[in-house]
């Protein structure tokens, strides 16, 4: 069992059976959880509050906040900047943020939408550009959303000062985060960008020019001042001043396209989730840009309707029904969801009955594709998951906040403004350059297209699960399925988030070919089975190892009062609570 945090104790699943909605009955229950997993995510519970995050230096960090009088917010506040200290690859001031709040007393969820937004770019002078500078170097970095937004949400909600929630962040880069094992592997899987030309982030991510060692901690010195700074003057700390200034002139001597105005006019959004109804409950999620939620909520509402009581979620059958579907949905977002005023409502018409029943009856009638001659099923077809962390918080009054923040890919853009110590994202790589009339093409000021997508579930208006997770564009297969297990098959969540993570993959590179990609755990003849319907199946890597499968973090809600924490072990996450 994980050491416990101030005054937690565990129980097993099967004993935190409970009256009303999350009641199952006790055969139910034991016949799912008698169904082994690859991967054990243990369950923590505590009576008051729960932080789950991506690492759990941050997750403490989050922990006493609340111990000491804050609430949901003031405590996201410290858990997100603590993961861009000991997640430097992950998620930082140099990224993105989309935060989900739902606030006990009024029964509303609200979104603070922090994503990244391009600079004062010439978009025919862009596009002459290699390729490569939308993923590397100054050319890649879009306008950091990250700080504004969560000045935004402590503004309008936090209790205690500014100054006091981004305290712990400072300590913690001034004395050094703990490198656990798996940290030392996404360090190791980026050593050539760590190593490619920047000269800041390989002062700070290779000490002495070698990798971190396990058990080591890390300082950052840079990272100190800038925190001072934001922790002094708030939003104007990082967006005026004199990081801002460092930014602005790193990337005018390095070929970008982020200017000082660009900094000083960017602001966070507040606005409102997307959602649908399924099965009794009411799931919200984040809204564009971001187009992870409404690719897997149009699939589920799409499902709702279908029985699979006849057998796990992950059978030949089943992975075929839900491929099929998804191959039709997933254009339809692409061509409808993005930063532009028409997608919310394109969303909405793409739940809408007629839409679902045109779905279904579509993927009725999809035969599944011929597989390709000669295709390598020996690993899988993308590169490394792309660099995102998830946090969630719930205090003791019934606050909660699920928010993801990311880099966009590891380590971001590969660069450091010097004397910041802040690690820039390269989220320009996720603007579409081929079709001006498409939703995601790129444009100055607008906020690139992502996959994340955090989610609460609620049932009669009070949060049942709020969950989410990294890992680019498997993040919304991942969410379907620990959904889809838990809402319709009725699992334990611990189960749903351990068993073997399955994605449908299109590559764009291959003429749209497309594959079943899954953790080697998935049994053979399961696979040989969705062969024999049509699909290419690549084994990608053995379960649990976290590259390219991310690892969901989730807080389940006790009909009672209390928290269950869910800490996937894909990743360096970690439950803490009291």
């Amino acid at each position: 069992m994980r050491p416990a945090c101030g005054h937690l104790w565990f129980w097993p699943a099967y004993r935190r059976l409970a009256g009303g909605w999350l009641a199952l009955t006790l055969t139910a229950w034991t016949a799912a959880a008698a169904v082994a997993v690859p991967v054990q995510v243990e369950v923590v519970s505590a009576p008051h509050a729960m932080v789950v995050a991506g690492h759990p230096q941050a997750a403490q960090a989050g922990v006493e906040i609340l111990k000491a009088g804050g609430n949901a917010i003031d405590a996201a506040v410290a858990v997100s900047l603590a993961l861009g200290v000991a997640e430097p690859y992950g998620s930082g001031l140099g990224g993105k943020l989309m935060l989900l709040y739902h606030e006990a007393r009024s029964g509303r969820t609200y979104v603070v939408d922090a994503m990244d937004a391009a600079g004062s770019l010439d978009v025919p002078a862009y596009l002459r550009r290699p390729e490569a500078d939308h993923d590397y170097g100054y050319g890649a970095v879009c306008v950091p959303g990250l700080a504004a937004g969560l000045w935004a949400a402590h503004q309008r909600w936090g209790v205690r000062k500014w100054a006091d929630d981004v305290a712990p962040a400072v300590t913690l880069a001034r004395e050094g985060f703990e490198v656990l094992p798996k940290t030392r592997e996404f360090f190791a899987e980026q050593e050539e960008k760590l190593r490619r030309g920047d000269p800041e982030i390989a002062r700070l991510y290779l000490p002495g020019g070698r990798l971190p060692a396990v058990g080591s901690h890390l300082p950052n010195p840079d990272l100190v001042q800038t925190l001072e700074l934001l922790a002094r003057h708030g939003r104007d700390g990082f967006y005026r001043g004199a990081v801002a200034e460092a930014i602005a002139s790193a990337a005018q001597h390095g070929g970008g396209v982020v200017t000082l105005e660009d900094l000083a006019r960017y602001e966070a959004r507040l606005t409102e989730p997307i959602g649908i109804d399924f099965r009794g409950y009411h799931v919200v999620a984040s809204p564009p840009p971001t187009s992870g939620a409404p690719l897997f909520l149009t699939i589920m509402k799409a499902l709702e309707e279908d029985d699979f009581s006849g057998g796990p979620l992950r059978t030949a059958a089943n992975l075929d029904r839900i491929g099929r579907v998804w191959r039709v949905v997933q254009p339809l977002v692409q061509r409808g969801i993005a930063d532009v005023p028409e997608a919310a409502f394109n969303f909405e018409k793409l739940v809408a009955p007629d839409s679902i029943r045109a779905i279904r009856q579509k993927a009725r009638l999809a035969a599944a594709r011929p597989e390709p001659v000669g295709f390598d099923e020996s690993g899988a077809t993308a590169s490394a998951l792309a660099a995102t962390t998830h946090f969630l918080v719930a205090d003791a009054d019934g606050n909660v906040v699920c928010a993801t923040q990311s880099q966009s890919l590891h380590f971001g853009a590969g660069v450091v403004p010097p004397g910041t110590g802040v690690v820039l994202n390269d989220s320009m790589s996720n603007f579409s350059y081929t079709e001006p009339s498409g939703v995601n093409y790129v444009a100055p000021g607008k906020r690139p297209r992502s996959t994340i997508a955090p989610v609460i579930v609620l049932r009669a208006g009070r949060p049942v699960i709020a969950i989410g997770i990294p890992g680019a564009a498997r993040i919304p297969t991942a969410m379907l399925q620990a959904l889809m297990d838990r809402l319709t098959l009725g699992r334990p969540l611990a189960d749903a988030i351990g068993d073997t993570r399955i994605h449908f993959n299109r590559n764009w590179r291959r003429n749209g070919e497309e594959s079943i990609e899954t953790e080697a755990s998935l049994p053979e003849t399961e696979a040989a089975a969705l062969r024999r319907l049509g699909w290419k199946v690549v084994l990608a890597e053995p379960a649990g190892t976290g590259r390219l499968f991310g690892g969901i973090n989730a807080i389940e809600f006790e009909p009672g009062g209390g928290y269950r924490g869910y800490a996937d072990p894909r990743r360096t996450n970690h439950a803490a609570g009291y």
